[in-house]
């Protein structure tokens, strides 16, 4: 039932009673904590040949494990203090799931972009996930204690400062709240940093130059004058190097697209069947998703010039539901894209689901998007400190406005009140996690050099 607003504010004072803001730096391990051991529970439901790659990216460094690590973060968030005021979570807020794509009426935004863990669940849990990966992003660029410290701070009081502006604005304000290229140029602009900028204007020009088009010269090579998406195993397999299996799974994939048209709006269903298959080729993606199935699907429209790329994502159990209440959807594939198109201020025209029953019987869910619709995000290895600390609040500022259409915006803006309380008990949270995520990472380089896990490396 909706409430006045005053009685919004009390509700989000009283938690400061149950969970006092300095409260947000507690960070208490299980005596029994085993990452490792959680990694190997999440691997049991991935396909077997694909986990060592999986293991070998995460241990390129500790930014690259804590990508792949949402399900151990999950499990410790789940032992610190909630404030009850729940949002419809990223689940995996790191950095490098937030990042520039484009609108249906073609201009540039900036959001969150990967859904894959999306659960209803406390607020802060984001913010901690966000914070933690800044934090760690910074001492992998080696940056000092104060230039980790600006950007984290930047990040944690851009979603403080964000979210208490839009408490301020009308419901359909807020709902309609969102950044793109032109507002983050201003924002540069606003603060003098014409470097910045200048990457800034790069990274769009080459964002928009990051679609199907782009894909089809870089992804294929003509045969017999069709496009056909080149094979670099073990990362892309095509369908027709699939020996015995391709019929079956051909003839499950070309299903499942014809299933999942049925998920979208009636308007974008009619530009899909403008679409004929071409190709079908398995994909490795990320380093978290590793071991899920994943599909990139081919599709031509008006000519063998005019294609369409989609990708055809396995879902599987968000890490936060063994601590949180279950999805209330019974596919965890309509589970993300529901989350998805309730976070996204503008989100892709071809996003849909379906579940179809796999060659061996079994049942998946998967979930489908644009492959390339102009995507942009961070590249850790060249950022420098000015830059991680735009990109940081620009991420804490976005993720605000994320939870601010799902939650409730006034009470979470009561809750984190007008003083940097609440950003300096995350801020030193995200220190002490930065030092755990350390210890895992060794630990899964023990793991695999004593013979527990398998892994291979430089794939």
């Amino acid at each position: 039932m909706t409430t006045t607003e005053p009685e919004r504010v009390a509700r989000g004072r009283a938690a400061r009673a149950d969970v006092a803001r300095g409260r947000q730096a507690d960070l208490e391990l299980a005596p029994d904590r085993d990452a490792i051991a959680l990694l190997e529970a999440q691997a049991a439901a991935r396909v077997a040949d694909l986990v060592p790659i999986r293991y070998g990216r995460m241990l390129r460094s500790p930014f690259a494990f804590f990508r792949g690590a949402a399900a151990v973060m999950a499990s410790d968030l789940a032992a610190t203090p909630k404030t009850g005021l729940h949002a419809q979570l990223c689940g995996d807020a790191h950095l490098l799931n937030f990042g520039g794509f484009g609108s249906p009426e073609r201009d540039l935004v900036f959001d969150v972009n990967d859904f894959d863990e999306t659960l209803p669940g406390p607020f802060e849990w984001d913010v901690k996930r966000l914070a933690a990966s800044v934090e760690i992003a910074g001492r992998e660029r080696s940056l000092a204690d104060s230039e980790r410290g600006a950007a984290v701070m930047g990040a944690v009081r851009a979603y403080r400062e964000t979210m208490r502006g839009l408490a301020r604005r009308g419901e359909l304000d807020a709902w309609y709240a969102r950044a793109d290229a032109g507002s983050l140029l201003a924002d540069l602009r606003a603060e003098r940093e014409p470097s910045e900028m200048k990457a800034m204007k790069h990274a769009a020009v080459r964002a928009r130059e990051n679609d199907s088009v782009h894909a089809l010269a870089k992804l294929t090579q003509l045969v017999d004058g069709e496009p056909r998406i080149t094979a670099k195993p073990p990362l892309i397999v095509p369908v027709a190097e699939l020996g015995s299996d391709r019929g079956d799974v051909e003839k499950t994939v070309r299903g499942l697209f014809r299933s999942y048209g049925r998920s979208l709006p009636l308007d974008r269903r009619a530009l899909l069947e403008r679409y004929r298959y071409a190709d079908l080729a398995h994909k490795v993606v990320g380093i978290g998703s590793v071991g899920t199935r994943c599909w990139v699907l081919l599709l031509l429209g008006r000519d063998e010039g005019d294609p369409l790329f989609l990708q055809v994502k396995e879902a599987q159990t968000s890490v936060l539901e063994p601590f949180l209440e279950r999805s209330a959807f019974a596919s965890h594939a309509q589970r993300v894209v529901e989350g998805q198109r309730l976070s996204q201020a503008a989100g892709d025209i071809f996003l849909g689901w379906t579940r179809v029953k796999h060659p061996d019987g079994s049942q998946g869910d998967y979930h489908v998007r644009q492959l390339r619709d102009w995507k942009a995000s961070l590249d850790i290895d060249r950022v420098r400190p000015a830059g991680l600390v735009s990109y940081a609040r620009w991420c804490g500022a976005t993720l605000a406005r994320s939870h601010a259409r799902s939650g409730d915006r006034i009470a979470i803006a009561a809750y984190l009140g007008k003083s940097d309380a609440f950003d300096r008990a995350i801020g030193a949270f995200a220190t002490s996690y930065a030092a755990v995520n350390e210890r895992d990472h060794a630990s899964l380089r023990r793991a695999v050099n004593g013979g527990r896990v398998a892994a291979v490396e430089g794939v």
